[in-house]
């Protein structure tokens, strides 16, 4: 097991996995190179070039490009991301959606209807949005009216939900979650494009040996940043005490520990603060008025203005997110009702105390090295000039992540696999000595 690469597809049903899983993404991307009828690919990628900065050009990196290139896809799996997100935060404001998220296989079925529906609706509202802001562009639509209008607000909301169904069918049938996994492959599909781009600037003289190995010691240096940090964790003791189980069977006590991770928030900081970050360029990308025009100026990639809200907003948003999604007085009461401990630490009240005390300690870390993660790539690219080549601090920490998620399930199927032939050869040994008794 130290090297599970060569046994992947030794396993019948890993193997069907992950080929159902590849097919699953060679659709996605067929369907991410189809254009909505009316459009002029050519006037709108040159329009588009320069909205990189903004909120579409953030968009336009978890879709593959399907935005700028507005193909029936171009929604991607975002609507139902936004949708899922939508439901956590809601849990912390409404106590129907967290009694839902509590009472196990019912309640997820249900939240899963309800963020379905709920993507169904945001789809048709970005795509409406989109709709209009290519008929904005002039050139890039060829029969302008309500007519192009609906037709794409269509195409587009069938994208969307056909997307939301293959991300669905990849986690019920395929490996990896299928909504990491497309993002996954809609990051990755632009890093070949960006080497040939860097490769070609390179031979043509316009960056150095010295960039090249500046750029190359980043991408390993935040690829090894990340691996590390993502498997980190502050593991907090945990006694369970002895007791009697059943007709006076005796369980013993047993050491056990609850692992903190320093980065429980994921990616989701980054995208936040990206999503908010880039609102003034977004803005005066619409709009003629000076003063906005100056305060996207401000906050450019360059000024340290950008950097230095850029990193106050990713620490807020880790804070933030890891309050959402990790409740100490749950797993407090949890440990209480198994009869469980934190040795030293009174249970109930205290031991949510403690907890939480523990985690805001051991966030502030998980949350500067988010903030690095994405502004190193900024300085880097800033101090050698490179222009050629952006594959982000944020690209990065989606694709380690996801690709080491997607790895320990491969594993864990392996293992499964494993422990199931050892336990059926050991049942084989039985029946032979019995035979032979």
């Amino acid at each position: 097991m130290a090297n599970p690469i060569p046994n992947l597809f030794r396993v019948p049903e890993l193997k069907e996995k992950i080929l159902f899983t590849l097919f699953i993404m060679l659709v996605y991307r067929i369907g991410s190179h189809i254009t909505v009828p009316g459009l002029d690919v050519g006037a709108l990628q040159q329009q588009f070039g320069q909205l990189a900065q903004t909120f579409l050009g953030v968009y336009d990196m978890f879709v593959g490009g399907g935005l700028s290139r507005a193909t029936i896809l171009a929604l991607g799996i975002m609507p139902y991301i936004s949708a899922s997100i939508m439901f956590q935060l809601l849990a912390a404001v409404f106590p129907t959606v967290e009694k839902l998220q509590k009472e196990g296989e019912e309640g997820r079925k249900k939240l899963t209807q309800w963020t379905r529906y709920t993507t169904v609706v945001l789809c048709i509202i970005q795509a409406y949005a989109y709709a209009s802001f290519l008929q904005s562009l002039g050139g890039a639509v060829m029969t302008p009216g309500f007519g192009f209008i609906m037709t794409t607000v269509i195409v587009l909301t069938v994208g969307g939900i056909f997307v939301m169904w293959l991300g669905e069918q990849i986690t019920e049938r395929g490996i990896g979650n299928g909504m990491s996994l497309m993002i996954f492959f809609s990051i990755i599909q632009g890093f070949p494009a960006a080497v040939a781009r860097t490769w070609e600037a390179a031979n043509l003289g316009e960056i150095g040996v010295v960039e090249v190995l500046a750029l190359v010691a980043v991408c390993i240096g935040i690829t090894g940043g990340v691996v590390a940090m993502t498997m980190a964790a502050r593991k907090i003791p945990v006694q369970i005490p002895r007791k009697v189980v059943g007709r006076g069977r005796i369980r013993e006590g047993q050491k056990s520990f609850i692992p903190l991770r320093v980065n429980s928030a994921g990616v989701m900081p980054i995208i936040f603060a990206q999503s908010f970050i880039v609102v003034p360029g977004t803005i005066a990308a619409f709009s003629s008025i000076a003063f906005i025009q100056d305060l996207a100026d401000i906050f450019q990639p360059g000024n340290w203005a950008y950097y230095i809200t850029y990193a106050i907003l990713i620490v807020f948003f880790t804070y933030f997110y890891t309050a959402i999604i990790f409740n100490p007085v749950d797993l407090a009461e949890n440990l209480k009702k198994q009869g469980a401990f934190i040795p030293g630490v009174k249970p109930g009240t205290r031991t949510a105390e403690y907890i939480d005390r523990v985690l805001t300690r051991v966030t502030l870390p998980g949350s500067i090295y988010l903030a690095l993660i994405a502004l190193v790539p900024f300085w880097i690219f800033d101090i050698f000039d490179i222009q050629t080549f952006f594959f982000g601090g944020t690209s990065l920490l989606i694709v380690v992540g996801v690709g080491l998620d997607t790895v320990q399930q491969a594993q864990q199927h392996l293992l499964l696999r494993h422990y199931d032939g050892f336990m059926k050869k050991g049942r084989v040994k039985m029946r032979g000595r019995q035979r032979y008794m």
